[in-house]
């Protein structure tokens, strides 16, 4: 196992580098100045360059990249240039709120996604099965965003059970974590129920029932454990998928975190905002996928010796 979680790790080396170019690439080619911002009305074109020359971007590109590149192995994502703050501050201050958001969107969408797409796998091909189908189509295909609208219509606006915005109490996270989990209820019950009936045509399930054990007993405490290792998978991808579905969901409810400040960051184009929080976004992706080969190797040891 250790020579497994090693191998794992140096592979993530070249695709951290690979990622870090993309983003600051990415970055550069979004139209707009973003000295634009800074400039008063009136300034010279000596007054711009020097703007420009303090913040290193007359340099040629490959200059630069190197130059943020080293100074994020330090730990130091560069000064805001709008709000003239550490990048790093302004991340740790709306990191943990993306993080509260994402982490019980996830819970959710594990907890009811496992659950319907059991009960629709038990009694596949019923009108119980029909009915989670439906659903898994809707919440497959309602865009999150649209779907964060309606929510604030109906339980905000129309019948006021919860803050339209902000996040100033517990409450104010259910529309949010809803908008987002529900997305992620589809694909894993849409996962769950395949796994699950691709299960119970193995030989093991055939001899279960052979020896007469309850049908709920064998898919409860046998199929389901077994269907859960390509659920662990998506499961793993989906952490960075919340948080970069995170950040629409909280423009749209206006609440604080990693989000509002790259859609802000993005508006100013603050450079070095902008290409902080795309890193965390990037290395939460990356995190998840660890993770998910880690819990994979420990749920199935057939994987872990194969890749010893």
């Amino acid at each position: 196992m250790f020579g497994f979680l090693i191998k794992r790790l140096l592979l993530l080396v070249p695709v951290f580098l690979a990622v870090s170019l993309i983003i600051f690439m990415i970055v550069r080619f979004v139209p707009g100045d973003p000295i634009d911002n800074l400039v008063q009305i009136g300034s010279t074109e000596e007054q711009k360059a020097e703007l420009i020359a303090s913040y290193g971007l007359d340099k040629p590109l490959p200059v630069q990249y190197g130059i943020w590149f080293a100074k994020m192995m330090q730990g130091d994502l560069g000064e805001a240039m709008i709000l003239r703050r550490p990048v790093a501050d302004l991340i740790a201050q709306n990191l943990p709120h993306s993080l509260i958001l994402g982490s019980l969107a996830l819970l959710f969408s594990t907890i009811v996604g496992v659950a319907t797409g059991a009960l629709a796998a038990i009694w596949r091909d019923s009108w119980l099965d029909r009915a989670v189908m439906t659903i898994i189509l809707l919440g497959s295909t309602v865009p999150s965003f649209w779907l964060g609208l309606l929510m604030i219509l109906l339980f905000a606006v129309q019948l006021g059970w919860f803050p339209v915005s902000g996040a100033r109490s517990w409450s104010a996270l259910v529309l949010p974590v809803l908008t987002i989990g529900i997305g992620g209820v589809a694909l894993v019950a849409r996962v769950t129920r395949a796994a699950m009936i691709e299960i119970s045509r193995k030989d093991f399930v055939m001899m279960l029932h052979a020896k007469g054990v309850p049908p709920t007993e064998i898919q409860l405490k046998h199929v389901l454990r077994h269907a859960l290792l390509p659920v662990v998978t998506i499961l793993s991808l989906r952490i960075g998928w919340i948080l970069g579905g995170a950040v629409t969901i909280e423009y749209v409810f206006a609440r604080p975190g990693l989000g509002s400040l790259l859609i802000t960051s993005l508006n100013q184009r603050d450079y070095p905002v902008v290409q902080g929080c795309l890193l965390m976004l990037a290395i939460a992706v990356i995190l998840g996928t660890l993770i998910g080969d880690i819990l994979q190797a420990l749920m199935d040891p057939r994987l872990r010796e194969g890749l010893n």
